[in-house]
This record gives C-alpha cells, sequence and structure tokens, in this order.
C-alpha cells in the first residue's frame, strides 16, 4: 500500500482568498493550449488563426467552465440542483463534468469560427491535440484534492484517501492523467502532421481531414475513461445507471459513437473534395 500525499488543496490564502492547486490545473492547462496553439498557427503560417487566437482562448475558457458545470448539474445530480439552484454558480465546491466541458468547448470554437469566417474543423483540430495536458493536470487536481478516487484493492499501489474510508482504493485520477493526459497527447501530438495513407500510384500522400484529430481524440478519450470506470468509485447518488454500466461509462460509449460518426463522416468529406 502506498501512502497518500497530504497536501493542502490549498496553494496559498490572501485573507478571504484561497488559491486552490486544481485552480492552478487548470490555469496550466490554458496556458499550455494557448501556447501550443500559438506554436502551431506559427509554424503553418496561419496568421488569421494568430489575429484571433486571444479571443478564441476566451471562448476555450467559457466552453470549458460553462460546459463542464452545466454537464456536471445536469448528467450527474440534477435533482440536488433543482433542489439548491443557487449552488449550481457554485464552482469552487467542485463538480465540472469532463463530458460537458467538451462539448462546450466544440460549441465555442463553432460558432466562434463561423462568425469570423475561420476553417471550424481545422481549428478545432488544433486545439483538440493541446487539450490532453489540460486532462492530465486536471486529474492531478482531483487527486490533490483526494475526489473521484477509485473502488477498494489489494493491490500494493492502493492507497488509504482521506474521504474514502479505511479501505485502500486505485488511484484511479493517476490511471487518467497517463492515459487520459500524457498517451492521448503523444498519440494526437505525434499523427497531427503526418500523412495518414497513399494515392493509388503510391506517390501523393493524403493528409488526415481536418476534423480527424477531434474524432480520434473523442475515440481514444471515450475508451479510455470507459476502462477506467471499472475501478473508479461510481457516485454514491448515482451507483450504476444502464445495464450496470456508471454515468461515465454511458457519456463515455457515446462520446466514441459520436468519434466514430465524427471519422466517418470527415473522411468522406475528404475523399469527395478530392
Amino acid at each position: 500500500m502506498l501512502a497518500f500525499p497530504q497536501i493542502d488543496p490549498i496553494l496559498f490564502s490572501l485573507g478571504p482568498f484561497h488559491v486552490r492547486w486544481y485552480g492552478l490545473m487548470y490555469i496550466i492547462g490554458f496556458v499550455a493550449c494557448y501556447l501550443l496553439v500559438s506554436y502551431q498557427a506559427k509554424k503553418f503560417q496561419w496568421d488569421r488563426l494568430l489575429e484571433h487566437l486571444d479571443n478564441l482562448n476566451i471562448a476555450i475558457v467559457a466552453g470549458v467552465v460553462l460546459g463542464g458545470r452545466l454537464g456536471y448539474v445536469l448528467f450527474y445530480n440534477l435533482p440536488y440542483f433543482l433542489q439548491h439552484p443557487l449552488e449550481i454558480f457554485a464552482t469552487w465546491q467542485g463538480g465540472m463534468s469532463f463530458h460537458g466541458g467538451a462539448l462546450g468547448v466544440l460549441i465555442a470554437l463553432a460558432i466562434y469560427s463561423k462568425r469570423h469566417n475561420l476553417d471550424v474543423w481545422k481549428i478545432i483540430d488544433m486545439y483538440t491535440v493541446t487539450a490532453p495536458i489540460g486532462v492530465g493536470f486536471g486529474r492531478l487536481g482531483n487527486f490533490i484534492n483526494g475526489e473521484l478516487f477509485g473502488r477498494t484493492t489489494d493491490l500494493p499501489w492502493g492507497m488509504i484517501f482521506p474521504y474514502g474510508g479505511p479501505l485502500p482504493r486505485h488511484p484511479s485520477q493517476l490511471y487518467e492523467a497517463f492515459l487520459e493526459g500524457i498517451i492521448i497527447f503523444i498519440v494526437l501530438w505525434l499523427l497531427k502532421g503526418k500523412p495518414w495513407q497513399a494515392d493509388q500510384d503510391g506517390k501523393q500522400l493524403s493528409r488526415w481531414p481536418h476534423g480527424s484529430m477531434t474524432a480520434l481524440a473523442m475515440i481514444l478519450y471515450g475508451f479510455f475513461r470507459f476502462l477506467v470506470e471499472f475501478v473508479r468509485e461510481p457516485d454514491a447518488h448515482l451507483g450504476t445507471v444502464l445495464f450496470g454500466m456508471t454515468m461515465g461509462q454511458v457519456l463515455s460509449a457515446v462520446l466514441v459513437g459520436m468519434g466514430i460518426i465524427l471519422w466517418t463522416v470527415r473522411k468522406r468529406k475528404a475523399a469527395g473534395s478530392s
């Protein structure tokens, strides 16, 4: 059994104002996203994206926060929030849904790109390949908070979490940080500029159609999250919700299906326009 590191969730305080590790993880994710998208735009000399980069990142922040919070409210605890509507805005108490946040970002980027006549899927892909960094740091924030821990285990790396009772549990936050953060980032970053197939003459290489990286990210995240849910403690007020699956598994299965559909549609569109 490993000892759970007793890290104060509050990084520092200024009077009544508290800076938490969890919030810092979000900031690191946003900064990393900004820098890597900027790097891609400069590398590919996409000046129009650089012109809109600051506003796009504001849209990203709004999409993550609003989508993540509303997703948690709708998917995970709607009856409670219907009785306590003011607590919907108490984001500092925790409660964010990745699936809702991802949907919020897609909607925010799509709306902004359409309004400013930018290539929607090209922009979404450029942000998508950076997103796993934020996901990984977010899971580290969950770990520091001692929340979203796993089910009980007798494996040697089990941990006793502050709010998880006396038995050792899977550090499922670290599993997710590794799979959903590190692994997906490596895969997407390596593939983003690579050709994916040769034409019939074997000379001309076809590039991934815009939207492919987003579709692949949806499939990979949904797959990894579905697996981790087998060792992650279900929400106490939900348990299993459909055919023995947790809410996280249901949403992840839907995400995989959406990713497959998007992959198929974008590939056919690219083939039709070639």
